[in-house]
């Protein structure tokens, strides 16, 4: 406990899912944590809202804000590090999380659906990176997590749940290839400066309340199931140790750095990587 104790994080897409559970461990740790969401109350259908995410840290013990946010906008990003700072004060940790997807046959996604993939899944990460930078290398001292998917790279044939599927997410993938890049080159630039670059994907579907066809694809291929916990603990090892333009997938890189996997409020040992996993597909 009190890893982060006395440091400041901001995390985006963290009203749900992966982010509000890095937001949650971070919190256990002793981090003030700045949540972004695009908007604070009901996004259609969806389960959580920003506000009750915070509300939660907070009437836990922990210390976090809500910052409403449309990633899409480049002008409503622009002073979005500011705004955190001036609720927490100059931030330790950035972490890249909120993504977006539309679907489709690399053959026939469109060119503004593409530009939308690009402007949040790669544009939002560097200009956030580039707001926070400044601050931290003066200071000497930060950590920034880009968040990447496995999609990244071509499924291997024959595909494990839907050839659909394999093809729908490829130029999704590739935005996500595109931030592994930029990832990489801004983590050697930087490190001279005491800034940690890295980025971090799960290594299969991550089991997230509401995301009834992520369950449906797990119930169909167990073994590829992943807590939020195996994203949560490799998101608090990368943004605390000294790690430099790292391409992570959670489990394995839990397992060989000999981690073991906690409770997103940091109480109980859930066991290693692959024993939380386990326990997932069977939950």
């Amino acid at each position: 406990m009190n890893q982060l104790q006395g440091r400041t994080a901001l995390i985006t897409g963290a009203s749900r899912g992966i982010g509000l559970a890095m937001a949650q461990r971070f919190a256990a740790e002793g981090a003030a944590v700045a949540m972004v969401a695009s908007r604070l109350g009901a996004h259609g259908n969806l389960p959580g809202t920003l506000d009750e995410a915070v509300a939660a840290i907070n009437d836990s013990g922990g210390r976090a804000v809500a910052l409403a946010c449309d990633l899409t906008d480049a002008r409503a990003r622009a002073d979005l590090v500011a705004r955190a700072e001036a609720e927490l004060g100059p931030l330790d940790i950035l972490v890249n999380n909120a993504a977006g997807a539309k679907m489709g046959l690399p053959s026939q996604v469109s060119a503004a659906e593409r530009s939308w993939m690009y402007e949040i899944n790669l544009n939002a990460p560097i200009d956030l990176a580039q707001q926070v930078l400044p601050g931290m290398r003066e200071r000497g001292r930060g950590w920034i997590l880009n968040i990447s998917s496995a999609s990244c790279e071509q499924p291997a044939v024959p595909y494990r749940d839907s050839k659909m599927a394999a093809h729908a997410i490829t130029a999704y993938g590739a935005t996500k290839a595109a931030l592994n890049r930029y990832t990489e080159g801004l983590a050697h630039e930087v490190e001279e400066d005491g800034v940690f670059v890295n980025s971090l994907a799960p290594v299969s579907i991550v089991l997230t309340p509401g995301a009834e066809y992520v369950r449906a694809i797990a119930e169909r291929n167990p073994d590829m199931a992943e807590p939020l916990e195996t994203m949560a603990e490799a998101a608090l090892s990368l943004c605390t140790g000294r790690h430099v333009g790292q391409v992570a997938y959670s489990r394995h890189w839990l397992h060989a750095t000999g981690q073991d996997v906690y409770s997103l409020d940091g109480k109980t040992r859930l066991g290693d990587a692959f024993i939380a996993a386990q326990l997932a597909a069977r939950a």
